[in-house]
């Protein structure tokens, strides 16, 4: 009897616990449901460390708060505590609301001769059109629009005869883009591939392809348009026509208009006998394109290689040649119009064509800044050899002119701080978060998961990220610029709950702090005007720490402090109507002076760090936290 009594009185109890621990939560706009969640959980944190319940919370940052319910997060802590989460990735990911890569298992489905196809994604094409003779597969509006499409093709067309792949509109407007191109050809005789307009307009691709084309025989691949106006990617080319004979492969239109995109060529063409590789406006108006040509056509025989308009009018660009050529034999290169970057690139030209015979190597109209180590000499010639006065006199009078100012940059994403007073009309960027949705992680998981590049390996292990894969980079990269040293002034902080982002800012500001972000994306991509204009603490200079997101399974923000800044909020209204569609929150860094000086903001502004301050408004889900008025 007397455990039947405590058994009732045990839940008598929890029942008032849970009406208390609600009552708790009531004010804040936000239904706590059930007080064991994390979400609850949250909350009462929040409420207990910013005690101005008064002031509310952004709904956007409480809707990233984890989904878990009680028993889950529970279950799955025990399992992150014991190391066996990746046992249960697919379930925790789905439960938890995280970005994870779905595992593909080799496609063997059968297809008709001359497959065309269209609105497909996410596949495994492994062995697909092995010993095929003649005929064309067609890949159009293949993944088109997909957040995360991963595309595996594995010893696809191998030892076929005369058979034609092409790849057109293939993956336009992704989001974390995986697509590998293993031993893609092999042995093939004859035959096309194409790909054109492959995937424009993109959001950080990883793109490998590996083994290419090897040993095949006459088969030629065409790269148009190729990664056009995409950001922040990498592409791999490894080993690409190796042991080709009379393989012609032509880039026109690589990459150009595109941000920050590293391309690595390493044993490309090796082996190679007739090869034949035209660069056409590879990198063209490109914002810090990298290249890195390693063991590029190495031991080649009768190889052409021409690169013309690369890298033209580009901003910065770093190439790096190691080996190219090597051993080679009767190599013809011909640069033309190379390297003429806006602000000066770099170029490596280490072992160049050394050990080769009967080369022939010409330059003409090449930029400047250029080292060449171990180069071979012999059969080289230069003409019209850019020098770096006429490059940097040329590029000060395209900036004065205005002709390469905003190039790179969208209309609007920098601005003055004198643009912001009532009447003025601005073009508004497109501050929409292009992110893959994804919430945070409850501290009691968080706290049991690896953060930290020389956990990487246990991470890839966790997550299911193979090597060389988009997870790996992006994990890899999220972790290299949290572990980064902060800059001159700078406090920073990288948060995967919403507990520890309040902890920080709290650490920094004080407890009497307001989180505030831009109310919508309304406006975006459109003229508006300025309406009234409230400066926090009272328009001075003023501290305030700033989160953005990161690119990583789990919600992740990187958060940080930077001196000297004043943060306003502005109505915007539409010029014409004069109704309100938004209310902005901006930030301005009145100290620009430790800025690079290749900062989007002076391209866009045309001006030089120090010079002048740089303002910008709060993209969606973005927020900026400084002290209550």
């Amino acid at each position: 009897m007397r455990v039947l009594i405590d058994s009732v009185d045990l839940l008598c109890f929890l029942l008032l616990l849970s009406v208390g621990l609600a009552g708790a939560g009531a004010g804040d706009g936000d239904s706590p449901g059930n007080p064991f969640t994390p979400r609850a959980s949250l909350l009462r944190y929040w409420n207990k460390e910013i005690p101005n319940a008064a002031l509310p919370k952004p709904a956007f940052l409480l809707s990233k708060a984890s989904p878990l319910d009680a028993v889950d997060a529970a279950a799955f802590a025990k399992l992150a505590a014991r190391g066996s989460l990746a046992d249960h990735l697919p379930a925790f990911c789905a439960a938890a609301g995280l970005l994870c890569f779905p595992d593909l298992s080799p496609s063997l489905e059968k297809h008709p001769t001359d497959s065309d196809f269209a609105v497909y994604s996410n596949k495994n094409f492994s062995n697909y059109g092995n010993d095929r003779l003649g005929g064309l597969d067609s890949f159009k509006n293949y993944s088109d629009g997909e957040n995360v499409p991963i595309d595996t093709f594995r010893r696809y067309s191998h030892d076929s005869s005369g058979h034609g792949d092409r790849f057109a509109n293939y993956g336009p407007g992704g989001n974390v883009v995986d697509q590998s191109f293993s031993s893609y050809g092999g042995g093939a005789t004859g035959g096309t591939g194409e790909f054109k307009n492959y995937n424009p307009e993109v959001n950080v691709p990883n793109l490998n392809f590996n083994n290419y084309g090897s040993d095949a025989n006459g088969r030629a691949q065409t790269f148009t348009a190729y990664t056009d106006e995409t950001n922040a990617g990498a592409e791999s080319f490894s080993s690409y026509g190796k042991n080709g004979n009379g393989a012609p492969n032509k880039f026109a239109e690589y990459a150009s208009d595109s941000n920050v995109i590293t391309s690595d060529f390493n044993g490309y063409g090796q082996g190679g006998n007739g090869a034949n590789d035209t660069f056409a406006n590879y990198g063209k108006d490109g914002n810090v394109p990298e290249n890195n040509f390693k063991n590029y056509g190495d031991g080649g025989n009768g190889i052409s290689d021409g690169f013309a308009n690369y890298r033209d009018q580009s901003n910065v660009g770093d190439d790096s040649f190691q080996s190219y050529a090597k051993n080679s034999n009767s190599a013809k290169v011909h640069f033309a119009n190379y390297g003429k970057s806006f602000n000066e690139g770099t170029d490596k030209f280490s072992g160049y064509g050394q050990a080769a015979k009967g080369q022939e190597v010409e330059f003409k109209t090449y930029g400047v800044n250029n080292t060449f180590k171990d180069y071979g000499k012999t059969g080289v010639r230069f003409a019209q050899y850019a020098n770096a006065t006429g490059v940097a006199a040329a590029a000060a009078a395209a900036m004065v002119s205005g002709r390469a100012v905003n190039r790179w940059v969208e209309p609007g994403k920098f601005f003055r701080e004198s643009m912001l007073k009532k009447g003025t009309v601005m073009p508004m960027p497109d501050i929409t978060d292009k992110m893959p949705k994804r919430s945070f992680l409850p501290r009691s998981i968080l706290s049991k998961l690896p953060f930290s590049t020389s956990k990487l390996a246990e991470l890839k292990r966790i997550f299911h990220a193979g090597d060389n894969s988009s997870m790996e980079a992006m994990m890899a990269n999220a972790l290299a610029e949290c572990e980064r040293a902060p800059s001159a002034g700078e406090t920073k902080r990288c948060v995967g709950s919403i507990e520890d982002m309040i902890d920080f800012a709290t650490s920094v500001l004080g407890h009497n702090v307001v989180a505030r972000s831009t109310e919508s994306t309304a406006g975006s991509k459109h003229d508006v005007m300025v309406g009234a204009v409230h400066g926090i603490n009272g328009g001075k200079v003023t501290k305030s720490v700033s989160c953005h997101q990161s690119l990583f399974p789990y919600l992740l923000y990187y958060c940080h402090s930077v001196p000297k800044v004043r943060v306003y909020e502005a109505d915007l209204l539409d010029p014409r109507t004069k109704a309100k569609v938004n209310h902005g929150v901006a930030i301005c860094h009145v100290d620009t002076s430790a800025w690079s000086a290749t900062h989007g903001a002076f391209l866009a502004l045309g001006s030089r760090p120090g010079m002048i301050e740089v303002c910008h408004w709060i993209f969606e889900n973005d927020l900026t936290w400084a002290t209550a008025d």
